[in-house]
Protein backbone atom coordinates (compact mmCIF):
# COMPACT_ATOMS: atom_id res chain seq x y z
CA UNK A 1 0.00 0.00 0.00
CA UNK A 2 1.52 3.47 -0.85
CA UNK A 3 1.64 6.68 1.61
CA UNK A 4 -1.85 8.73 1.92
CA UNK A 5 -1.38 11.05 -0.52
CA UNK A 6 -3.87 13.37 -0.86
CA UNK A 7 -4.91 12.84 -4.64
CA UNK A 8 -5.28 8.65 -3.15
CA UNK A 9 -9.39 7.01 -3.45
CA UNK A 10 -10.49 6.76 0.48
CA UNK A 11 -11.91 2.99 0.79
CA UNK A 12 -15.55 4.66 0.62
CA UNK A 13 -14.50 6.03 -3.16
CA UNK A 14 -12.93 3.21 -4.11
CA UNK A 15 -15.70 1.00 -3.10
CA UNK A 16 -17.83 3.48 -5.50
CA UNK A 17 -15.78 2.87 -8.68
CA UNK A 18 -14.28 -0.24 -7.94
CA UNK A 19 -18.03 -1.98 -9.85
CA UNK A 20 -17.16 0.32 -13.15
CA UNK A 21 -13.30 -1.12 -13.35
CA UNK A 22 -13.30 -3.74 -16.23
CA UNK A 23 -12.30 -7.22 -15.27
CA UNK A 24 -9.02 -8.86 -16.46
CA UNK A 25 -9.50 -10.41 -20.33
CA UNK A 26 -9.74 -14.09 -20.10
CA UNK A 27 -7.39 -16.26 -21.29
CA UNK A 28 -4.39 -14.05 -19.84
CA UNK A 29 -2.16 -13.82 -17.01
CA UNK A 30 -4.07 -13.35 -13.72
CA UNK A 31 -4.34 -9.93 -12.78
CA UNK A 32 -1.64 -9.57 -9.90
CA UNK A 33 -1.64 -5.69 -9.84
CA UNK A 34 -3.71 -4.31 -6.88
CA UNK A 35 -6.39 -1.68 -9.33
CA UNK A 36 -6.68 0.34 -6.05
CA UNK A 37 -3.09 1.69 -6.40
CA UNK A 38 -2.94 1.83 -10.22
CA UNK A 39 -5.57 4.48 -10.00
CA UNK A 40 -3.98 6.37 -6.75
CA UNK A 41 -0.82 5.78 -8.93
CA UNK A 42 -2.33 7.45 -12.12
CA UNK A 43 -4.49 10.46 -10.13
CA UNK A 44 -0.71 11.39 -8.03
CA UNK A 45 0.31 12.14 -12.08
CA UNK A 46 -2.81 14.04 -12.62
CA UNK A 47 -2.22 16.00 -9.35
CA UNK A 48 1.16 16.83 -8.85
CA UNK A 49 2.37 17.27 -12.78
CA UNK A 50 4.84 14.95 -12.44
CA UNK A 51 6.51 12.20 -15.40
CA UNK A 52 5.69 9.05 -15.08
CA UNK A 53 8.92 7.79 -14.62
CA UNK A 54 9.24 10.14 -11.70
CA UNK A 55 5.94 7.97 -9.74
CA UNK A 56 7.18 7.54 -6.36
CA UNK A 57 8.56 4.02 -5.61
CA UNK A 58 5.46 2.51 -3.24
CA UNK A 59 3.48 2.91 -6.06
CA UNK A 60 3.29 0.02 -8.22
CA UNK A 61 5.74 -0.08 -11.24
CA UNK A 62 5.95 2.96 -13.26
CA UNK A 63 5.26 1.26 -16.92
CA UNK A 64 2.43 -0.87 -15.49
CA UNK A 65 0.51 2.47 -14.51
CA UNK A 66 0.93 3.82 -17.45
CA UNK A 67 -0.05 0.93 -19.72
CA UNK A 68 -3.28 0.40 -17.60
CA UNK A 69 -4.25 4.42 -18.61
CA UNK A 70 -2.92 4.08 -21.92
CA UNK A 71 -4.77 0.70 -22.63
CA UNK A 72 -8.06 2.55 -21.13
CA UNK A 73 -7.92 5.35 -23.15
CA UNK A 74 -7.72 3.77 -26.67
CA UNK A 75 -10.75 1.53 -25.22
CA UNK A 76 -12.28 4.02 -24.03
CA UNK A 77 -12.49 2.78 -20.60
CA UNK A 78 -12.03 5.70 -18.99
CA UNK A 79 -15.36 7.37 -20.71
CA UNK A 80 -17.30 5.23 -19.66
CA UNK A 81 -15.97 5.28 -16.21
CA UNK A 82 -16.49 9.29 -16.42
CA UNK A 83 -19.99 8.87 -17.91
CA UNK A 84 -21.57 6.49 -15.39
CA UNK A 85 -20.22 8.68 -12.76
CA UNK A 86 -21.86 12.08 -13.84
CA UNK A 87 -25.35 9.84 -14.57
CA UNK A 88 -24.81 9.05 -10.52
CA UNK A 89 -24.20 12.49 -9.93
CA UNK A 90 -26.85 13.85 -11.50
CA UNK A 91 -29.06 11.34 -10.14
CA UNK A 92 -27.72 12.44 -6.49
CA UNK A 93 -29.08 15.93 -7.37
CA UNK A 94 -32.67 15.23 -9.05
CA UNK A 95 -31.45 15.47 -12.22
CA UNK A 96 -32.92 13.87 -15.33
CA UNK A 97 -29.46 11.71 -16.38
CA UNK A 98 -29.79 13.83 -19.84
CA UNK A 99 -29.25 17.07 -19.65
CA UNK A 100 -31.84 19.38 -22.06
CA UNK A 101 -29.43 22.46 -21.88
CA UNK A 102 -25.49 22.09 -22.18
CA UNK A 103 -22.90 24.96 -22.32
CA UNK A 104 -19.56 25.28 -24.90
CA UNK A 105 -16.85 27.09 -24.44
CA UNK A 106 -13.04 26.68 -25.29
CA UNK A 107 -9.24 27.80 -23.58
CA UNK A 108 -6.26 27.88 -25.03
CA UNK A 109 -3.06 26.75 -23.13
CA UNK A 110 0.73 26.91 -23.82
CA UNK A 111 1.95 23.38 -24.33
CA UNK A 112 5.80 22.50 -23.36
CA UNK A 113 8.67 22.53 -25.78
CA UNK A 114 8.81 18.79 -26.46
CA UNK A 115 5.26 18.81 -27.89
CA UNK A 116 4.82 18.98 -31.40
CA UNK A 117 1.60 17.29 -32.72
CA UNK A 118 -1.28 19.67 -33.34
CA UNK A 119 -0.11 22.91 -31.90
CA UNK A 120 -1.04 25.87 -33.20
CA UNK A 121 -1.54 29.94 -31.88
CA UNK A 122 -4.31 31.29 -30.68
CA UNK A 123 -3.75 35.08 -32.42
CA UNK A 124 -6.75 36.46 -30.05
CA UNK A 125 -5.68 34.91 -26.81
CA UNK A 126 -1.75 35.43 -27.87
CA UNK A 127 -1.01 31.92 -27.02
CA UNK A 128 0.92 29.11 -28.59
CA UNK A 129 -0.07 25.69 -27.47
CA UNK A 130 -3.57 24.28 -27.73
CA UNK A 131 -7.42 24.78 -27.23
CA UNK A 132 -9.52 22.68 -24.88
CA UNK A 133 -13.38 22.58 -26.58
CA UNK A 134 -15.57 21.90 -23.37
CA UNK A 135 -19.47 20.93 -23.37
CA UNK A 136 -21.08 20.75 -19.97
CA UNK A 137 -24.30 20.72 -18.92
CA UNK A 138 -26.13 23.14 -16.14
CA UNK A 139 -24.06 21.60 -12.96
CA UNK A 140 -20.93 22.35 -14.98
CA UNK A 141 -20.10 18.55 -15.88
CA UNK A 142 -18.40 17.19 -18.71
CA UNK A 143 -20.37 15.77 -21.65
CA UNK A 144 -17.62 15.47 -23.85
CA UNK A 145 -13.96 17.07 -24.22
CA UNK A 146 -12.18 18.17 -27.61
CA UNK A 147 -8.28 18.67 -27.50
CA UNK A 148 -6.87 20.33 -30.59
CA UNK A 149 -4.20 23.04 -31.89
CA UNK A 150 -4.75 26.03 -30.49
CA UNK A 151 -5.72 27.98 -34.02
CA UNK A 152 -8.93 26.18 -34.51
CA UNK A 153 -11.93 28.53 -34.53
CA UNK A 154 -14.54 28.40 -32.24
CA UNK A 155 -16.42 27.39 -34.64
CA UNK A 156 -15.18 24.15 -36.11
CA UNK A 157 -14.16 23.14 -32.95
CA UNK A 158 -17.61 23.68 -31.66
CA UNK A 159 -18.77 21.23 -34.61
CA UNK A 160 -16.33 18.50 -33.75
CA UNK A 161 -17.15 18.40 -30.17
CA UNK A 162 -20.80 18.76 -30.59
CA UNK A 163 -20.43 15.49 -33.27
CA UNK A 164 -19.00 13.57 -30.07
CA UNK A 165 -21.98 14.71 -27.88
CA UNK A 166 -24.26 13.47 -30.68
CA UNK A 167 -22.46 10.29 -30.76
CA UNK A 168 -23.52 9.56 -27.06
CA UNK A 169 -27.01 8.85 -28.09
CA UNK A 170 -30.19 8.22 -25.34
CA UNK A 171 -27.54 9.74 -23.05
CA UNK A 172 -27.91 13.32 -24.35
CA UNK A 173 -31.91 12.40 -25.77
CA UNK A 174 -33.17 15.74 -23.69
CA UNK A 175 -30.92 18.06 -25.02
CA UNK A 176 -32.41 21.21 -27.55
CA UNK A 177 -30.06 24.29 -25.96
CA UNK A 178 -26.74 24.72 -26.24
CA UNK A 179 -25.25 28.19 -25.12
CA UNK A 180 -22.33 29.71 -26.37
CA UNK A 181 -20.75 33.24 -26.61
CA UNK A 182 -20.30 35.48 -29.31
CA UNK A 183 -17.05 33.37 -30.81
CA UNK A 184 -19.52 31.01 -32.04
CA UNK A 185 -22.12 33.23 -33.06
CA UNK A 186 -23.37 33.32 -37.04
CA UNK A 187 -26.02 31.85 -38.81
CA UNK A 188 -23.38 29.10 -40.75
CA UNK A 189 -22.68 27.33 -37.39
CA UNK A 190 -26.38 27.67 -36.19
CA UNK A 191 -27.96 26.25 -38.64
CA UNK A 192 -25.29 23.48 -39.06
CA UNK A 193 -26.04 22.46 -35.20
CA UNK A 194 -30.12 22.70 -36.60
CA UNK A 195 -29.61 20.13 -39.45
CA UNK A 196 -27.18 17.61 -38.09
CA UNK A 197 -28.07 17.85 -34.15
CA UNK A 198 -31.52 19.52 -34.16
CA UNK A 199 -30.31 21.88 -31.37
CA UNK A 200 -30.68 25.44 -30.98
CA UNK A 201 -28.26 27.72 -30.20
CA UNK A 202 -28.21 30.33 -27.93
CA UNK A 203 -26.01 33.02 -27.61
CA UNK A 204 -24.83 34.94 -24.41
CA UNK A 205 -23.01 38.41 -25.02
CA UNK A 206 -21.09 40.35 -23.17
CA UNK A 207 -23.00 43.99 -22.33
CA UNK A 208 -20.61 46.69 -23.54
CA UNK A 209 -21.85 49.14 -21.38
CA UNK A 210 -20.00 46.80 -18.96
CA UNK A 211 -16.17 46.64 -18.17
CA UNK A 212 -14.16 43.93 -16.27
CA UNK A 213 -15.60 40.82 -14.24
CA UNK A 214 -19.10 40.55 -15.60
CA UNK A 215 -21.13 37.44 -14.26
CA UNK A 216 -23.13 35.92 -17.31
CA UNK A 217 -26.01 33.92 -17.52
CA UNK A 218 -25.03 29.97 -18.41
CA UNK A 219 -21.76 30.73 -19.50
CA UNK A 220 -20.04 31.19 -16.00
CA UNK A 221 -21.20 27.45 -15.60
CA UNK A 222 -18.48 26.15 -18.08
CA UNK A 223 -15.62 29.12 -17.04
CA UNK A 224 -16.44 27.49 -13.16
CA UNK A 225 -15.43 23.83 -15.13
CA UNK A 226 -12.14 25.12 -15.92
CA UNK A 227 -11.64 26.37 -12.39
CA UNK A 228 -12.05 23.15 -11.34
CA UNK A 229 -9.34 21.61 -13.81
CA UNK A 230 -6.85 23.82 -12.47
CA UNK A 231 -6.87 21.95 -9.51
CA UNK A 232 -4.68 19.59 -11.02
CA UNK A 233 -0.97 20.67 -12.06
CA UNK A 234 -0.82 18.36 -14.84
CA UNK A 235 -3.74 20.28 -16.84
CA UNK A 236 -1.86 24.03 -16.22
CA UNK A 237 0.06 23.54 -19.69
CA UNK A 238 -0.46 21.11 -22.11
CA UNK A 239 2.64 18.45 -21.36
CA UNK A 240 1.03 15.24 -24.05
CA UNK A 241 2.51 14.72 -27.24
CA UNK A 242 -1.26 13.45 -28.29
CA UNK A 243 -3.94 15.38 -28.20
CA UNK A 244 -6.12 12.26 -27.09
CA UNK A 245 -4.03 11.76 -23.66
CA UNK A 246 -4.94 15.59 -22.84
CA UNK A 247 -8.91 14.98 -23.23
CA UNK A 248 -8.16 11.74 -21.10
CA UNK A 249 -6.35 13.65 -18.34
CA UNK A 250 -9.56 16.27 -18.55
CA UNK A 251 -11.78 13.01 -18.30
CA UNK A 252 -9.40 11.88 -15.11
CA UNK A 253 -10.10 15.59 -13.30
CA UNK A 254 -13.58 15.09 -13.89
CA UNK A 255 -13.61 11.64 -12.65
CA UNK A 256 -11.98 12.43 -9.50
CA UNK A 257 -14.25 15.45 -8.72
CA UNK A 258 -17.34 13.05 -8.90
CA UNK A 259 -16.31 10.71 -6.81
CA UNK A 260 -14.88 12.73 -4.54
CA UNK A 261 -19.10 14.68 -4.40
CA UNK A 262 -20.89 11.33 -4.34
CA UNK A 263 -18.54 9.49 -1.47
Amino acid sequence: MSKLYSSNLTQEQWELVEPLIPSAKRGGRPREVDIWEILNAIFYVLTQGCTWRNLPGDFPNWQTVYSYFRNWRKDETWISIHDQLRAWVRVDNERVVSPSEAIIDSQSVKSAAMVSQDVGYDAGKKVKGRKRFLTVDTLGLVLRVLVSAASVDERSGGKQVLQKVKQMGNTVSRLNIIWVDGGYDGNPFMQWVMDLCRWIIQVVLRPHEHKGFVLLPKRWVVERTFGWLTGCRRLNKDYECLPETSETFIYLAMIRIMVRRLA
